[in-house]
């Protein structure tokens, strides 16, 4: 074993870098006979100096996180502190003085994965970041290495844990949106302001990374179609029970059928029960994936918090130390296969429709109109009505989303329709 240690710089010691540091103290035996050399944590950059933070020596501990990456004898940066700036500017002035960089960082990775990862081979240096999609649950490595001879078809994943403890906790207790949102926030679960969660854009980041790599393709979070959580009523779980469903905020990356192109969305959507992914209870994450040569595989677990996501960030570590022992970097940004992203009208799948509709002969005749006139096939139709008023459920067999858009836009202008009260897709069929 080489007695030189490898040094770590540490930008962030929050809930995440908090429980790094204490990983790697507790683990230094372990961690230097796996990776085949000590690893010594040379520096952690904070914002507040003066707090206490439990075995951290006062002597590693800076405001100057600049200083810090600029010191030339730093093996690995791990950041930790999320957003874009200074985030960026730290990891590639990191990789500009010879660092290697672990990140769990997947807002920033979504905007400009593509430029950190040329900042990285344009100096050999690796740029790892399992932390950034789904916590603990091992998923980059292998979509990055252990798929990368197979196909993968399509990506299906719960990514967010506060909004699937919401929607679980809407579901089995009948517990409205800001019922099952207060609790959450009160058990840690969800944020003061849960907006990235809740209206998607947490999700969106991540589907935004595991689309570029399963497709081999750049993925931007501005190609990824986004729609929150915050509408969804009891009213919609009623139905989705109807139909043997349950609703979950998914992200959905997949291939188009003929191969030309890919989508990437988040949105919730109701899944029968008999998926795998409408058992993913409380606040874990879950992602199936589908190939052509391994079929269907799901990676399980939980998709945040402290040691879960530092156990990512220290798997990462552990790759990256033994790269730069072997003077080599692993697996960088594979975008061959340069597919265009496509945008949401292109999507095909079923779609739940609940309609207010005037309770009086000839409205379901008027409603089969507007679908067959806008080529959206009706798979099912229930109606209720009382008292001059009605409820219309419609649920259609597979169609794009811009010919329901169309349809849609058409009912709304139908005399005896006097409202569309939800539109949920249906997917996992």
């Amino acid at each position: 074993m080489r007695t030189r240690p490898l040094k770590v710089a540490l930008l962030g010691c929050g809930v995440v870098g908090s429980e790094v540091a204490r990983i790697m103290t507790t683990h230094a035996d372990d961690l230097a006979a796996r990776i085949g050399a000590p690893v010594e944590l040379a520096g952690v950059a904070v914002r507040r100096p003066s707090k206490v933070r439990e075995g951290i020596p006062a002597e590693l501990v800076t405001t100057d996180a600049t200083a810090l990456v600029k010191r030339g004898d730093i093996d690995v940066v791990v950041e930790v502190i999320g957003g874009i700036e200074p985030a960026r500017t730290l990891i590639t002035t990191a990789f500009e003085y010879g660092a290697s960089v672990v990140s769990a960082n997947k807002a920033l990775l979504a905007q400009d994965g593509a430029a950190l990862h040329a900042a990285a081979e344009d100096h050999d240096a690796d740029l790892y970041y399992e932390a950034a999609v789904a916590g603990a649950i091992p998923l980059i490595r292998p979509l990055r290495e252990s798929l990368a001879g197979d196909k993968v078809n399509r990506v299906l994943g719960i990514v967010n844990g506060t909004t699937n403890f919401i929607l679980d906790k809407m579901d089995s207790t009948g517990a409205g949106y800001q019922e099952a949102l207060d609790e959450a926030t009160a058990l840690g679960y969800a944020e003061a302001d849960p907006t990235a969660d809740v209206e998607g854009f947490d999700a969106a980041a991540k589907a935004a990374i595991l689309a570029g790599i399963a497709f081999h393709t750049r993925v931007r979070l501005d190609d990824v179609h986004r729609e929150g959580m915050t509408e969804v009523t009891a009213a919609d779980f009623a139905s989705a029970k109807a139909m043997g469903c349950t609703i979950k905020l998914l992200a959905i990356c997949e291939r188009a059928e003929d191969g030309a192109s890919v989508t990437a969305r988040v949105h919730p959507a109701m899944i029968p029960l008999t998926h795998p992914l409408a058992s993913v209870r409380g606040a874990y994450n879950a992602v199936f994936v589908e190939s052509d040569a391994s079929g269907q595989l799901m990676f399980y677990g939980p998709g945040a918090g402290g040691a879960p996501t530092a156990s990512a960030v220290l798997g990462d570590l552990v790759a990256v130390c033994r790269n730069r022992l072997n003077g080599a970097t692993g697996p960088g940004e594979s975008a061959y296969a340069a597919l265009p992203v496509s945008g949401m009208g292109d999507v095909v799948t079923r779609y739940h429709i609940s309609l207010d509709v005037a309770d009086k002969p000839g409205v379901l005749a008027q409603v089969a109109t507007v679908f067959a006139e806008h080529g959206v096939s009706i798979d099912t139709v229930r109606q209720q009505g009382k008292d001059g008023e009605a409820s219309l459920v419609v649920v259609t067999h597979r169609a794009s989303d811009a010919a329901l858009g169309g349809t849609v836009e058409a009912l709304r202008k139908l005399d005896t329709v006097r409202g569309v009260a939800s539109i949920m897709r249906v997917e996992g069929e």
